[in-house]
């Protein structure tokens, strides 16, 4: 069976972030992520780790100003330097927490700029917070994210990332392969999941349409964690997903798809 953890941003939205990581433990997962720790304390949050036992398993570096629209500034090109003050900020968190793998989200590309650019712009990104994270023991990540949900994404397919994980030759960079975002822009999950599985490192689930709990939409998840085991990742998979209702009233269907 799969490896569950629960995404601490999108589930148990029913009580306050800090208290989530109760309602996590009570409700059976064992790790958890987020998307930001940035706006709460750390040792707070370290705290609620480790008196739940829960393992933090991922969060984001700095994605700009997310509230007002922007979704990363790795491929923006005027923001290079709040890009590596945020993976300073990203390390001391995660030092603090014992997180051991940070996602970098790539960012909208910004108008006016040409592919060249855009490009040059990430990679040298990636290569300095793959340097920074190394030094630090983690693990770094590159999320595509479909451009139905978020045009102008820059990164969205997974050939895209693999070849920039290629270009950026770092050893600690790795593939987030989210399974809701590439059904949306690629499909072909399982032979997708098999062609990279050396690259990834990560997975998130949801179901499409409406990203709501596995099992609600058009992907065979029963069949996908079956066939993710017999690959044999033994990596964690984290739930992603808007809950229908209740957070907890929809948690069935661990039991019924993966159980």
């Amino acid at each position: 069976m799969p490896r569950f953890n629960a995404n601490l941003t999108l589930l148990f939205n029913e009580v306050p972030f800090l208290d989530r990581f109760q309602a996590a433990a009570e409700a059976g997962f064992k790790g958890v992520e987020f998307l930001f720790p940035y706006a709460f304390d750390k040792s707070e949050i370290a705290e609620r780790l480790d008196k739940h036992g829960l393992v933090p398993v991922l969060h984001n570096l700095p994605a700009g100003d997310w509230n007002g629209g922007e979704r990363g500034i790795a491929c923006h090109p005027g923001r290079v330097s709040e890009f590596q003050d945020g993976v300073g900020q990203a390390i001391d968190y995660a030092g603090t927490l014992g997180c051991k793998q940070i996602n970098c989200l790539a960012g909208i590309a910004p108008a006016g700029v040409d592919a060249d650019t855009l490009r040059e712009t990430f990679v040298a990104n990636l290569r300095f917070a793959a340097g920074k994270l190394e030094d630090a023991g983690i693990r770094l990540l590159i999320e595509p994210i479909n451009t139905f949900d978020i045009p102008g994404f820059y990164l969205n397919r997974t050939p895209q990332a693999i070849a920039l994980i290629e270009e950026v030759g770092a050893d600690n960079l790795w593939l987030q392969h989210d399974l809701y975002h590439m059904q949306r822009m690629e499909g072909e999950l399982a032979n997708t999941i098999a062609k990279y599985l050396p690259q990834i490192a990560h997975m998130q689930i949801a179901d499409t349409p409406g990203r709501h709990e596995p099992g609600s939409g058009e992907i065979n998840y029963a069949w996908l964690f079956r066939f993710i085991d017999q690959l044999g990742y033994d990596g964690w998979i984290g739930c992603e997903y808007k809950p229908a209702a209740g957070t907890r009233e929809g948690l069935g269907w661990i039991k019924a798809l993966a159980g």
